[in-house]
């Protein structure tokens, strides 16, 4: 047990509030940088006094870049990538643990290896699935020789097409498998204690019953922590979006902030570029402030 005395306190709270200041600095600068108007942002250095024009850049960058169909889209990105990764990694995590059958390992193992492959690495397999989600299909019916069986019999060509591109399904499908996810599960369900399986078992319940009235109610906190990790790191997804979505209808908030940033030869309008951050950065930083309590009680909580 470390002893509290009044030095180590002392130091203690010293460390906590440089890290508060190095954490906070960035976006006071750019609430400052908000505030102020065309002239005053290019200055160098810029004043570090908020100015009086925040209302005025933050209507500027809701127009120019049509955050308000941007946001839309971002919500429901990463609402659907949530509650998918959510949905799939409790069901994986369910039948590793609580069914027997051969290979159950295997395949978490094979779904945690997954870890080692960020979406950056995959991403060009990923774009062609998007591009044509029954591609594979048609790829496993050349390789069986089923669809060259069905021409010389019949005279017919397999090719199904499904483009997801520049859809909402297209941003979310490719992205609902969670490696992670399906880990933390697995180590919630494992706790669960076998009295509480033996007890619903003789209650009458069947897997599904005993999946949602019981493993679910229970790994509450558990689902609130890993939905809201997914929904942040969702939110700040750009690589996907921007090969995904070529249209505005479908852009997210994280793309359509790039038309804000001023180019090259363009003007430097650094402020309705800041104002058009703190709208993006807002829903994250709100469902952050929200879900807090359960967050944290969901990744150190021991109570089952």
């Amino acid at each position: 047990m470390i002893e509290r005395t009044p030095i180590f306190n002392f130091f203690t709270q010293c460390a906590l509030l440089c890290g508060l200041i190095v954490a906070l600095l960035p976006f006071a600068i750019v609430l400052i940088a908000a505030s102020h108007d065309l002239h005053t942002v290019n200055q160098v250095p810029m004043p570090l006094i908020p100015g009086s024009h925040l209302l005025e850049n933050l209507q500027a960058a809701w127009h120019e870049a049509n955050l308000g169909t941007a946001l839309i889209n971002s919500l429901i990105f990463a609402s659907g990538v949530a509650l998918a990764k959510i949905f799939f990694a409790s069901i994986t995590a369910f039948s590793i643990v609580f069914f027997r059958y051969r290979g159950r390992m295997v395949v978490f193992w094979l779904i945690f290896v997954t870890l080692m492959l960020p979406l950056e690495v995959r991403i060009v397999p990923t774009y062609a699935v998007a591009a044509n989600a029954f591609g594979p299909i048609t790829a496993v019916l050349d390789m069986l020789g089923i669809n060259w069986l069905l021409q010389q019999l019949a005279g017919i060509d397999i090719r199904l097409q499904w483009n997801l591109l520049n859809s909402h399904t297209g941003l979310i499908l490719p992205l609902i498998a969670t490696a992670t996810g399906t880990f933390l599960y697995r180590q919630f369900f494992m706790t669960v204690p076998d009295e509480l399986v033996e007890a619903s078992r003789m209650d009458g319940s069947g897997p599904i019953r005993f999946f949602f009235d019981v493993l679910l109610p229970l790994s509450r906190t558990t689902m609130i922590a890993l939905s809201t990790i997914i929904f942040v790191s969702t939110w700040n997804q750009y690589l996907w979006p921007l090969l995904v979505t070529t249209e505005a209808e479908y852009a997210t908030a994280t793309i359509q902030l790039r038309s804000l940033i001023p180019e090259s030869a363009g003007l430097p309008n650094w402020n309705v570029a800041m104002a058009g951050t703190l709208i993006i950065m807002a829903p994250p930083l709100a469902v952050m402030i929200i879900a807090q309590r359960w967050f944290v009680r969901g990744l150190i909580s021991t109570e089952k």
